[in-house]
């Protein structure tokens, strides 16, 4: 018998026990009209247009970072990635508040050009990024580590620079692993709640005017502060699992690809 592969299967099965209790309750005994009504609906449809624009941020901003990462060994920087993610969440919902507030230079510039982080979509988005970023650094530079340097090597050789050679010679080749990144990280964006509980808690600006994201509108369900109760959060929670795990598993198969 294959120890190994008994043991492992039986850790992933302790993993997927949350989720698939809240898929049969959602979904079964527990089901729940307001789970899936329009408000919630409208929550999701949120974090899906946030976390899109945030792996799209993610992509465009870090992409760079990540092939330094692999290429420079700068071991402080890789440090320096994962702060983020390794602090208590709602510290950078708190940071952001005082970022943006007018009782600091900081806010007191970002207000004057019209730059508003709370209650806003750009601060939902700035949230996630901050929190999503890490993890597509994370993701592709083993990537980017992983490919054959000949051509780089033959581009500098030839007189470009290395910021050049990413952008000629390295990116046109990286579309998979920018897109299994960008995934990973936009599922890791879906889930966020920390920081965005404080920053962006519901979002005062159209189309969205008045909704939580959908992390955020589960938490509320559950907590009575809106009416519905567990039977809605547990049903909002069973909708989110279906919408966002074919996210999860499209990073995963684009990898494979």
């Amino acid at each position: 018998m294959n120890w190994l592969r008994v043991v492992s299967l039986a850790s992933l099965f302790l993993l997927l026990i949350p989720v698939a209790v809240l898929l049969y309750y959602g979904l079964g005994p527990l089901r729940s009209p307001a789970g899936y009504s329009t408000g919630v609906l409208r929550s999701i449809g949120l974090s899906l247009v946030s976390s899109a624009t945030a792996a799209v941020v993610d992509v465009a901003l870090f992409t760079p970072l990540a092939y330094y990462l692999a290429r420079g060994r700068d071991r402080l920087a890789e440090t320096l990635v994962d702060v983020p993610v390794s602090i208590p969440h709602p510290i950078v919902g708190v940071a952001l508040v005082i970022l943006d507030s007018p009782r600091t230079p900081t806010g007191a510039f970002l207000n004057s050009i019209g730059i508003d982080f709370y209650n806003t979509v750009l601060g939902l988005v700035v949230a996630l990024v901050i929190m999503s970023a890490p993890i597509y650094v994370k993701a592709m530079q083993p990537y980017f580590e992983s490919k054959d340097s000949a051509p780089e090597d033959f581009a500098m050789g030839m007189g470009a620079s290395r910021f050049r050679t990413m952008l000629s010679v390295v990116l046109p080749s990286s579309v998979p692993g920018i897109e299994s990144a960008s995934f990973i990280a936009m599922s890791r964006a879906l889930s966020e709640f920390g920081s965005i509980s404080i920053i962006a808690y519901y979002v005062l600006q159209y189309p969205f005017y008045g909704v939580s994201p959908a992390s955020v509108t589960i938490y509320a369900l559950f907590s009575g502060a809106v009416p519905g109760g567990l039977d809605a959060a547990v049903t909002a929670s069973a909708v989110m699992i279906l919408i966002s795990l074919p996210i999860a598993l499209a990073g995963h198969f684009t990898r494979r690809r």
